[in-house]
């Protein structure tokens, strides 16, 4: 079972935790992030598992999912005499984290929400109660 948001709270949270709970990256998604992030020019799959030194089927699962979450952009590149392969490049740090603020706030507007709806909802319960008695 997962930890509540309380103890969440208590414990001490690094930014790649932060990743993990809102983007459900993992450590190697994080660090593939982090090599297209270091990078002076996009790169291949074959040459981010290098790097990361894991398989590339692994390396592609985990480019895939920062795909899904906007992490990475993927560009084709075409040969001269026909065929193309993909390479991939890191969105820049400052857009996510403007994106992540935005998921933040999303997030707390829609738990302010549901905190209204328990505050209604149970007042009337106890008003009800008292009533009875």
């Amino acid at each position: 079972m997962a930890n509540s948001m309380a103890t969440q709270l208590q414990e001490e949270m690094v930014c790649e935790g932060l990743l993990e709970c809102l983007h459900g990256h993992t450590q190697l998604d994080t660090t593939c992030y982090r090599v297209l992030v270091e990078s002076d020019e996009p790169l291949t799959i074959d040459e981010v598992a290098e790097l990361v030194d894991r398989e590339r089927s692994t390396v592609y699962r985990s480019i895939q999912r920062l795909l899904q979450s906007g992490f990475v952009q993927k560009e084709q590149v075409n040969y001269e005499q026909g065929g193309y392969y993909h390479v991939y490049f890191s969105t820049p740090p400052a857009q996510i984290a403007r994106d992540m603020q935005r998921t933040v706030n999303d997030w707390y507007a829609k738990m302010d929400r549901l905190i209204g709806v328990f505050e209604e909802k149970y007042d009337h319960a106890s008003d009800s109660t008292a009533a009875i008695e």
